[in-house]
């Protein structure tokens, strides 16, 4: 038989091992296990480590029985790669192995303040300060910040820091750490802030910045060679030789390997893959371009110890899975509604965290339909935006967007993305799902057929459509401030005045005293209100 391969999937909400023929990509068995998240505070999102290893061993096991049951010889598979959710921050010990806090995952908010006091750190105060060297704004999504919070606030972590016990790892170093190896690859590296794009290292004026001692980290490895072998009973021995990170390798998969292709046109690559979020992610090559529109810029992959790297523009913002198909299908428009889902705030290329989501173009004939429209319109919209972008900072004009991922079944979204961006949409087979994981040399990966969804709309309508989307995001901005309270005419005003001898805290329904006032959190717009208030 065939040589096989197998890839662990480990991803924010499940967990996944499947086996290929390596010469055919055909699937041949896999297993999922869904891994569950808590959310101990608003904002906060948790995983427990020793769950997430579980679900590996589990699906490693029931996918060999399955094997074993189709007459497969487990024997034949030759290696096993990883590929995991990215900036997701665990700590654990380096004698016993025990985690000492639950991982803290990559959309996690807790750290906001954290972010803040780096800011202010940084020359005029300039979010970017550090993008030079890591292609990063400092934002709670990436690992350095993630791990600041745990060493200041986990009294265990910051023992074990101070110690020489702790060790800090994002999700694949975790799992190859229970192969008996501290290391990561280089795409899971370049997203913890403390990873030099250039010298393709830990650097110590990042690791100084942040505080935090470098020797903790794991070594810094390409994505494909032997880092160390399994430990299961079932598969004991067989190398661990791919390691990506989950968008990398989804940009692997869809074979976009090169900065432009030559035909009879330039046709840039890049690849779009609708999960928990959309991440949209674009080959520029063997060097780093630096965005000026607000896009990360993130090393793709390594395919070997002496070969050069190759960078990607990122970025990601959220999407709903459960995107309403039938409702929006049966309306056919939104009805000149327009939704900006900044539920906590907007990301790339906007970076504002405090714009909130907003419904705009409301009439007494708009119906859920219209809204399950505009929620689809939405992702299609973000996704444009962020393609403009990358054209102006990349120079090369995107003729074809190549994507993935789960939303890919809505077939309404897909031919909503092609019409809004006025160029073809092709959808990846489903057979070929993870090939990118443990074959990453581009001359051994198979075909990859696709479904293509052609624009069935005028470019004049869609930069209509897309003219009143950018107009409803403006408005969606500056809603929220962390001001504790807010000043009219000089004097701090805490409370609202209903009448002239009754006061009540903003939202409160109490009669507190002057004394009992508390700090208050309040919106742009209540703030905008009470500048004319006299106290």
């Amino acid at each position: 038989m065939d040589p096989l391969v197998a890839a662990i999937d480990q991803g924010t909400s499940s967990t996944r091992f499947l086996v290929f023929n390596a010469k055919t990509a055909e699937l041949m068995s896999h297993h999922q296990v869904e891994v569950n998240q808590s959310f101990p505070k608003e904002g906060w999102v948790e995983e427990d480590p020793k769950e997430i290893m579980q679900s590996v061993y589990e699906c490693m096991e029931r996918t060999c029985e399955k094997l074993r049951q189709l007459s497969i010889d487990i024997s034949n598979i030759k290696a096993v790669g990883v590929t995991n959710q990215r900036e997701t921050t665990l700590v654990w010990d380096r004698e016993t192995g025990e985690p000492l806090y639950n991982a803290i995952v990559w959309l996690d908010l807790r750290t906001q303040s954290t972010v803040e006091g780096l800011i202010n750190k940084a020359p005029g105060q300039n979010k970017n300060h550090l993008k030079h060297k890591t292609g990063l704004p400092i934002s709670t999504y990436f690992s350095a910040v993630k791990l600041r919070w745990l060493i200041d606030n986990v009294d265990e972590v910051r023992q074990a820091v101070q110690d020489e016990r702790a060790m800090f790892g994002t999700v694949d170093s975790w799992i190859i750490w229970n192969g008996g190896v501290h290391c990561t690859d280089v795409s899971n590296a370049s997203r913890t802030m403390l990873f030099n794009i250039h010298s393709m290292d830990w650097d110590p004026e990042l690791c100084r910045y942040f505080d935090v001692p470098m020797e903790i980290l794991p070594k810094v490895r390409s994505s494909s060679e032997i880092y160390g072998w399994m430990k299961s009973s079932s598969l004991a021995g067989v190398p661990i030789s791919g390691c990506l990170g989950d968008q990398s390798a989804a940009l692997v998969g869809q074979m976009c390997f090169q900065e432009g292709q030559a035909k009879n046109t330039v046709e840039a690559r890049c690849q779009l893959r609708y999960g928990t979020g959309c991440f949209l992610l674009r080959n520029t090559g063997t060097k780093p371009v630096m965005s000026n529109h607000g896009l990360l810029t993130t090393v793709a992959y390594k395919l070997g110890k002496d070969e050069p790297a190759c960078y990607a523009l990122e970025v990601w913002f959220r999407s709903h899975r459960r995107s309403g198909e039938k409702l929006a299908a049966a309306a056919g428009t939104s009805y000149g509604c327009y939704f900006v889902p900044a539920f906590s705030g907007l990301y790339a290329p906007y970076w504002e965290p405090s714009a909130r989501g907003i419904i705009c173009g409301l009439t007494q004939f708009t119906n859920r339909n219209h809204l399950a429209f505009a929620a689809l319109e939405a992702v299609c919209f973000q996704t444009r935006e962020i393609l403009d972008a990358m054209n102006q900072d990349s120079g090369v004009p995107l003729t074809q967007l190549q994507v993935d991922g789960g939303m890919t079944s809505n077939r309404l979204l897909m031919q909503l993305q092609a019409d809004i961006l006025c160029i073809p949409v092709a959808m990846a087979a489903g057979a070929a799902e993870g090939v990118g994981v443990w074959n990453l040399s581009p001359s051994h990966l198979p075909h990859v057929t696709s479904e293509k969804y052609q624009p069935q709309i005028n470019s004049d309508e869609s930069e209509f459509r897309f003219a009143r989307w950018k107009k409803a995001v403006q408005r969606s901005m500056n809603w929220e401030t962390t001001e504790p309270c807010c000043k009219a005419n000089g004097t701090q005003l805490q409370y609202l005045f209903r009448k002239e001898d009754e006061r009540r805290p903003l939202g409160g329904s109490s009669h507190p005293s002057p004394h009992q006032s508390r700090p208050l959190r309040f919106s742009a717009a209540a703030c905008h209100l009470t500048d004319s208030l006299k106290c």
